[in-house]
C-alpha cells in the first residue's frame, strides 16, 4: 500500500483511515469481533486509526487501546478527537445535554478530557488531537494555545481540525501565526460524490496552507454502499435513526439522494467496479486529500473498502459522476456535519 504525507507533520499514512465509530455500542458490541477487524485492517497496510471520545461515550477508544496493546502501538499513527459532550448515557439521543463543562473547547476541558482519551487508549502520546467541531463560545487562542501546550508537553505529536468551515480554518491560522502558536496541520470534513461541498472552498484553502485531508464517510453514510436503490427497501439502520434528517425518504433532498445513489450504482456496474470503491477511490484520488476514513461495523465491510486503494478512475467516468452530481454540490445541507449558528437559530438573523 502507497503512503502519503500528513500533511507537514512528517509522518506518512496509508491512504485508507480505520475509522472506528462503530466499534462499541454504537455499532458493533463485541470487543473481541471489533478488535479482530481492527487488526485486520493493519494486516493489510493500513497504518492509520481514527477514533473520537464522543465515540459510544469513550468505548471506542477503550476498545483501540485493547487492540493496539500488543506491541502494534509504535507502527500506528493514532488519532483521535475532543468536543462532544461526555457524560451522558451511550444511547442518549444526538443533542443530549449533559454537564456544558464536559464537552467544547476549552483550555479547561481539553486539558481534562486528554487525560481521559490517554488513559482508554492506553497510551502515553497520540499523533494526532483534532478539534472535532467548531465552538462559537471558545476563541481560537484559547483552544490552540491549550494544544500547543499539550504538544510541548509531548503528550499530542499535532494537532488538527474537524468539520470546519473554510472562513474557521483562515482564521485559525491567522491565530497562530499572530499568537505565536501552533496550527491545526489537518482537517477532517465530509465528503463524498454526494457531498461536495468542501471541494468550493475547504479543498482548496487546506491546499494553501500545506494541511493534511482527512475525510469522514466517503460512502456518505451508507449511501453509496449499493443498498439505496430505486425500488428497493430502504434499510434500518441505528445511524438512520440517530440522524434522520440524513434518511428520512419523505423529504425531497434525500429523495436526490435515492436518485444520484442508483444512479451511480447503474455507472460502477457499467465501469465493472463495486460502488464501494468508486466512491472510495473518488474521494481519495482528488489532489488535496491524504487518506479516506472507513468506518467498517462487520469484517466484511472491511474487506468489500480495501480495494478501493488500488482503483484509478480514469476521466470519462470522472465526468460522468460530475453529471450526477456536479462540483461543489451537497445533495442535502445536511450531510456537511456543521451548519453556523445563524443558519440553525432564526433569532441570529431576524430583528
Amino acid at each position: 500500500m502507497e503512503y502519503r504525507s500528513l500533511g507537514r507533520t512528517g509522518m506518512h499514512v496509508s491512504p485508507l483511515c480505520l475509522g472506528a465509530m462503530m466499534f462499541g455500542a454504537w455499532g458493533e458490541p463485541d470487543h473481541d469481533t471489533s478488535v479482530r477487524i481492527i487488526h485486520a485492517a493493519l494486516d493489510a497496510g493500513i497504518n492509520f486509526i481514527d477514533t473520537a471520545d464522543v465515540y459510544s461515550q469513550g468505548e471506542s477508544e477503550v476498545i483501540v487501546g485493547k487492540a493496539l496493546a500488543s506491541g502494534k502501538r509504535e507502527d500506528v499513527i493514532l488519532a483521535t478527537k475532543v468536543h462532544g459532550q461526555m457524560g451522558v448515557p451511550v444511547d442518549a439521543p444526538l443533542g443530549a445535554k449533559g454537564d456544558p463543562n464536559q464537552q467544547g473547547n476549552s483550555r479547561r476541558w481539553i486539558m481534562r478530557e486528554v487525560e481521559e482519551s490517554l488513559r482508554r487508549l492506553n497510551t502515553d502520546y497520540i499523533d494526532l488531537y483534532q478539534i472535532h467541531r467548531p465552538d462559537e463560545d471558545v476563541d481560537d487562542e484559547e483552544t490552540l494555545s491549550a494544544l500547543t501546550d499539550l504538544q510541548r508537553q509531548g503528550k499530542i505529536r499535532a494537532f488538527g481540525s474537524s468539520t470546519y468551515p473554510a472562513h474557521r480554518i483562515v482564521e485559525a491560522q491567522w491565530t497562530a501565526e499572530r499568537r505565536g502558536l501552533g496550527r491545526f496541520r489537518t482537517e477532517q470534513p465530509p465528503y463524498s460524490i454526494l457531498v461536495r461541498g468542501i471541494e468550493a472552498d475547504v479543498l482548496p484553502v487546506a491546499q494553501k496552507y500545506g494541511m493534511g485531508v482527512l475525510p469522514w464517510s466517503p460512502l456518505a453514510g451508507g449511501w453509496l454502499s449499493g443498498r439505496y436503490r430505486k425500488g428497493a427497501d430502504v434499510p434500518a439502520t441505528h445511524r438512520a435513526t440517530r440522524l434522520p434528517a440524513r434518511y428520512d425518504m419523505s423529504l425531497p433532498v434525500n429523495q436526490r439522494k435515492l436518485e444520484a445513489a442508483d444512479a451511480l450504482a447503474a455507472l460502477a456496474d457499467e465501469a465493472g467496479v463495486p460502488l464501494v470503491h468508486l466512491a472510495i477511490a473518488f474521494v481519495i484520488r482528488h489532489p488535496a486529500v491524504t487518506s479516506a476514513i472507513i468506518g467498517p461495523r462487520t469484517m466484511e465491510q472491511l474487506t468489500s473498502q480495501l480495494g478501493a486503494a488500488d482503483l484509478t478512475l480514469d476521466q470519462k467516468l470522472l465526468d460522468r459522476i460530475d453529471e450526477i452530481v456536479p462540483p461543489g454540490t451537497n445533495l442535502n445541507p445536511v450531510d456537511a456535519g456543521y451548519q453556523p449558528p445563524s443558519l440553525v437559530n432564526p433569532g441570529l438573523r431576524r430583528r
